[in-house]
């Protein structure tokens, strides 16, 4: 439980840093956690809601959407992976919680967690399920751009 927690905690502090720096003057800039049409972030974006959820698809020629859970412990497994894919590649990552985002998840088809879909120019293009080291999914996100 303490790991969830921390988890939480450094999510809670995230948004609250983004929420800051739109706040100080820069609503659609280039800010490190903001969404940028010229290069995607080094981190994962966190999806707070549907209509971040398109935004970030449609800003980004390349997104790798992370459908995860907390409670699960192969997604929990894929976090490291995922945020080296986001470091390491063009594309853009976000992460959406299934449990706070139910209707995303059921939109996108998501069944199983951890599932991973790779939008090219806002449109579903691949769909994986189950951990996947980085090698795999930079191959498919190579495959799609």
């Amino acid at each position: 439980m303490s790991d969830a927690d921390s988890i939480e905690e450094i999510r809670e502090q995230k948004r609250q840093e983004l929420m800051e720096s739109l706040q100080d003057g820069e609503p659609s800039s280039d800010a490190d956690t903001d969404v940028s049409s010229d290069a995607a972030p080094e981190t994962p974006i966190h999806i707070d809601g549907v209509d971040h959820f398109n935004e970030v698809t449609a800003r980004h020629a390349v997104v790798l959407v992370d459908f995860y859970a907390d409670w699960c412990g192969p997604c929990q497994q894929l976090e490291p992976i995922v945020e080296e894919v986001a470091a390491e590649t063009d594309a853009a990552v976000a992460k959406v919680d299934i449990d706070r985002h139910q209707r995303l998840a059921q939109q996108h088809g998501v069944q199983g967690v951890p599932t991973m879909v790779v939008f090219s120019d806002g449109q579903p293009a691949e769909r994986l399920v189950g951990v996947k080291s980085a090698a795999q999914l930079t191959n498919v996100i190579e495959s799609v751009q």
